[in-house]
């Protein structure tokens, strides 16, 4: 989990879950649109880490591990141990019913770009989502406007980026007041005897060092409170708690795998 995790860019850069992501318009997209899906967010299976705006640490802390990752100490879900197993999404592509379903994940198949030339964000739609489709059961175009769905779908991509920037201003913030460590998640196996075995490193990552934030002075800490950015602070710490449970489900996927036939 020490890899980066580039969540926005340019059109023509890597964003996750977005395969083929094109600027919409009437003229290329006039005649798709949106069919129903029974598992929306099966996608969401071919990672392990999913991006978080900050005022998601409370509700995603219920479900996951809410970690920083990289240089820009991207705020993430963590929703397995291992790279490309999702231990919330299912074989059959269903997303656990009671956990909380990123704000990132939600927006797909949309997503803003950055148009550098003229210094704008525009709406994209990812061309290869499976529910996309020519004549798709709700248009994405009506007499050449976008439709209501686009439409909302322009709002909530809005209101994305709006909380992207203001993770990105909470980042800032901890760094300034230099709260961040690197931790590490460890899972100690034991024996048929309930004795330790070694211990096994799950995962590097950054965190908020409580030591650090007690050693703010009284100011500060007062900031961090009036600003919100204490509470998210403290929905992160009492998410790492959370380790412990994707242990949990990793050995209940482990116990549902079919046993191979011996040869």
């Amino acid at each position: 989990m020490t890899d980066t995790l580039q969540t926005e860019g340019q059109l023509a850069g890597t964003v996750l879950f977005y395969n083929k992501p094109e600027p919409l318009s009437a003229e290329m997209h006039g005649t798709l649109g949106a069919n129903p899906v029974d598992k929306p967010y099966a996608f969401v299976a071919q990672t392990h880490v999913v991006p978080l705006t900050v005022t998601e640490f409370a509700p995603a802390a219920l479900s996951y591990p809410v970690v920083f990752l990289g240089d820009t100490k991207q705020p993430v879900a963590v929703m397995g141990l291992r790279q490309g197993e999702n231990l919330y999404v299912d074989a059959a592509g269903d997303f656990k019913a009671e956990a909380y379903i990123p704000a990132y994940a939600r927006r797909y198949p949309f997503v803003f770009a950055n148009d550098e030339v003229q210094n704008r964000m525009i709406l994209c739609i990812d061309r290869d989502a499976s529910f996309i489709a020519e004549g798709g059961q709700v248009p994405l175009f009506e007499n050449g406007q976008p439709s209501q769905y686009v439409t909302q779908a322009m709002e909530f991509c809005n209101n994305f980026e709006q909380e992207r920037q203001r993770t990105d201003s909470f980042i800032a913030l901890l760094n300034e007041l230099d709260l961040f460590h690197t931790r590490e998640a460890v899972f100690t196996p034991r024996d048929e005897n309930g004795n330790p075995g070694e211990p096994q490193k799950l995962a590097d990552y950054f965190a908020v060092s409580e030591d650090k934030l007690k050693a703010l002075p009284a100011e500060k800490l007062a900031e961090l409170r009036d600003n919100g950015a204490l509470g998210q602070i403290y929905a992160h710490l009492v998410s790492l708690l959370g380790w412990d449970r994707l242990i949990a489900l990793a050995f209940q996927r482990a116990a549902q795998m079919p046993v191979a036939a011996n040869a």
